[in-house]
């Protein structure tokens, strides 16, 4: 139990416990209590209700008691700060938990057909150097139905026949690049060099698909996440306007759980931030790729339009 002595004003602490009596007796019998000593006054004022009587309390129930018992409410689990949390802060945390689902949604998807997309490119690439003749390429470009490059070809190749129709009036049963000739050069290859960076466009342009929500999420996710803690601490101030004081068991509960946003917006927006650019590294040099290949479809058109 502990004591205050006080001396002329002064007051001095005995922190000695005593545990062979109930608090109140001791108290009763220590209260106005006068000994006298070189003249002085002296008496025994109890500063608080001792809690256990027989047995010193140890640090966790002292701690667990502060924690349940002085005001405040704080809650031990996440999930029991998040389900007390003020209503804008849990509408806060439902927005960016949405944020990370659809996030999570898109980084799988992505992974999963860029990996497609890769390894029907190398498929492609592998038959392509393989066949002697374009005309022999072009059918079978309907088996690689994920392939940036299967496509370009497809379109180059098709506005090579679409000209080459035009020009001379032959049928698709010749190679288009045989028979072209050199009237390809009044804009012909122009035309296949256009369709070729068209289908170079579609086919980034599928492949970035709904990376714009990752950056989103990646951007506006913190400061969602910083709008929902904003405004818990500034329920915690009027909180604490309203009791009059402002003990650590007070304040304490409520920015602990205005401070869950901000961890649940900085854990939706890393992976988006990483992911998106990964990702958009990836589309970055299947365009490269893309591009490079129209290139030299184009240079071999020009090869057989020179022989011709």
């Amino acid at each position: 139990m502990a004591l205050a002595i006080a001396i002329q004003g002064n007051i001095f602490y005995n922190s000695s416990a005593v545990h062979s009596q109930k608090a109140e007796d001791i108290g009763a019998s220590l209260l106005d209590r006068p000994l006298t000593n070189h003249g002085f006054t002296i008496r025994y004022v109890p500063v608080f209700p001792i809690i256990a009587y027989r047995r010193r309390l140890n640090v966790n129930e002292i701690s667990s008691t502060a924690a349940m018992n002085l005001g405040g409410n704080f809650h031990g689990s996440l999930f029991d700060m998040v389900v007390h949390a003020g209503f804008v802060v849990q509408l806060v945390l439902a927005l960016l938990f949405l944020f990370s689902v659809v996030s999570w949604a898109i980084i799988l998807m992505k992974y999963f057909s860029l990996r497609k997309v890769r390894r029907e490119n190398d498929r492609f690439m592998g038959f392509y150097m393989k066949s002697s003749k374009l005309s022999d390429i072009f059918p079978e470009t309907k088996k690689f139905r994920h392939s940036t490059l299967a496509e370009v070809f497809r379109s180059g190749y098709t506005e090579l026949v679409k000209i080459t129709k035009a020009v001379r009036g032959t049928s698709t049963g010749r190679d288009a690049s045989e028979v072209a000739g050199p009237l390809l050069e009044i804009g012909g290859i122009d035309n296949v060099e256009r369709a070729m960076n068209r289908a170079c466009g579609l086919e980034t342009t599928k492949l970035e698909a709904a990376l714009g929500f990752l950056a989103t999420t990646g951007s506006a996710s913190p400061f969602i996440g910083l709008f929902g803690t904003v405004w818990g601490i500034m329920d915690t101030f009027k909180g604490i306007g309203a009791r009059g004081s402002a003990t650590l068991a007070i304040v304490a509960p409520g920015i602990s759980e205005a401070l869950i946003a901000t961890a649940a917006g900085l854990a939706a927006a890393i992976p988006a931030v990483i992911f998106y650019n990964y990702y958009l590294n990836r589309i970055k040099g299947m365009t490269l790729e893309m591009d490079n290949f129209a290139l030299e479809l184009l240079n071999i058109v020009e090869r057989f339009n020179v022989k011709n």
